[in-house]
């Protein structure tokens, strides 16, 4: 299956430029904010790691067998990429033991830099958001359309796709899901059946945000979209637009939302236009939807929009260096396709 994200509409006009990005590790770092201070005391340790070039679930199950403890008692906020330098924090539940010597862990691609207690497990999608420095080498564009690019995703923002690496290598965890939908897959571990799972449903929110990309609505209300405050999971529909709603939209402090497909739940539905391009996009993906629904999955919404924070940059000769902040769930590569083709 090729790229299941190379196809997606640009909404700024396509890339500005070309380069490389990830000539090597050092070239993608991510720092992630939790935005918690740990309490000092509890069942938990938090353990703030700097990897490199090794996934997260790696990391996982270093600790675990450090610790002599299940793995499922080893947490994370998020995932974080491979082929990068990032730092993290991992959430170690030992309830009345001692914790081991850490320095353990450390080698050339691993430093522990922080373990503190904390009275409260890691979940996933529990943190603030996260810092991407990244180096572009060997840019070849026009400064001037790359400047002009930068001022309108600083000001605007971008459509808030899912990145390719939700969705495997050569969608791969696409293929899964689709055969898991079929009945060929019978048994299968739960964190696997979960990614596949994910992976089916950002899917198809990316389709949806595709569609309004292309009808420029993606950062504009349609009558009946359900809206998202910025910086929180708070949303609320639209039920007719105002002033100051249109105002608000305008300065990034709201965003309107795409389906996160499941089964009903508490989640807001949209009715009018927005309803009803969302039922057109979906009900050609029949399939997934009855998966989707027969595995548990619940609706929910997510932001069409993301925010880029404190977008920074410099072009240096055929070197482009990138430093900006995005709210948990953002993919740093949805900001990098806006301005340059990786080649």
């Amino acid at each position: 299956m090729p790229d299941p994200t190379a196809d997606l509409p640009f909404a700024w006009g396509g890339p500005a430029g070309s380069g490389v990005l990830r000539a090597s590790a050092e070239d993608f770092q991510v720092v992630e904010d939790l935005g918690i201070e740990p309490s000092g005391s509890g069942e938990h340790v938090l353990l703030k790691i700097r990897k490199r070039n090794l996934n997260t679930a790696e990391v996982a199950t270093h600790i675990a067998r450090l610790a002599g403890i299940r793995p499922r008692d080893v947490s994370y906020a998020g995932l974080k990429d491979r082929v990068a330098v990032t730092t993290q924090t991992f959430s170690v539940h030992l309830p009345g033991k001692e914790a081991p010597d850490w320095a353990e862990l450390e080698g050339e691609n691993l430093q522990v830099l922080d373990a503190v207690r904390h009275h409260r497990k890691l979940r996933r999608g529990s943190l603030r958001g996260n810092v991407f420095t990244l180096r572009v080498r060997q840019f070849s564009g026009d400064a001037g359309a790359l400047e002009a690019r930068l001022q309108q995703i600083d000001e605007q923002g971008v459509p808030n796709y899912f990145g390719a690496q939700r969705f495997g290598r050569d969608g791969n965890n696409l293929q899964r899901a689709q055969a898991l939908f079929a009945g060929e897959i019978k048994k299968v571990r739960r964190d696997k059946r979960s990614i596949w799972l994910s992976a089916a449903r950002s899917w198809l929110f990316n389709k949806v945000l595709a569609v309004r990309v292309s009808e420029g609505t993606w950062n504009r209300l349609l009558p009946g979209d359900v809206m998202q405050l910025a910086g929180g999971r708070g949303q609320f529909p639209a039920e007719a637009e105002d002033d100051e709603l249109a105002s608000r939209l305008r300065n990034q402090e709201v965003h309107v939302t795409g389906p996160l497909y499941g089964k009903a739940g508490r989640a807001l539905q949209p009715g009018s236009a927005a309803g009803e391009l969302e039922q057109a996009v979906l009900s050609a993906e029949q399939s997934w939807l009855d998966g989707l629904r027969r595995f548990g999955l619940e609706a929910d919404r997510r932001s069409l929009r993301l925010s880029v924070d404190d977008l920074q940059w410099q072009l240096h000769k055929d070197e482009l260096e990138l430093c900006f902040g995005l709210a948990s769930g953002g993919y740093a590569t949805a900001v990098a396709r806006e301005l340059f083709q990786s080649v």
